[in-house]
């Protein structure tokens, strides 16, 4: 049997990203996953489960899964992330850029 030689996910994607359209898409999705990923990583800080985070917003894990989730179809809104932001003990903080 042949061996298949596939690239890795940093040499597709490095390969993606050379088409307009898919960068010009990756790059308006950015800060959507930048902040799934921080929203992650403070939980994960906190040693806090999605469970944990449920119970102190009042809802279910499925919510806070979907909220952590890049492929949400929604976005959470400013109060949302700001009251999951205390539950796992930071602040949130947004900047404008130009």
């Amino acid at each position: 049997m042949k061996k298949v030689n596939r690239p890795t996910f940093e040499e597709f994607k490095k390969e993606a990203l050379k088409k307009e359209g898919v960068r010009a898409e990756y790059e308006a999705l950015r800060p959507v996953f930048e902040i799934k990923k921080q929203m992650i990583n403070a939980r994960l800080e906190s040693n806090l489960t999605q469970e944990d985070v449920a119970v102190m917003l009042h809802t279910k894990k499925s919510n806070i899964s979907r909220l952590e989730s890049p492929n949400a179809k929604h976005l959470p809104n400013l109060t949302t992330l700001m009251e999951y932001a205390k539950a796992v003990g930071f602040n949130l903080e947004i900047n404008l850029k130009r």
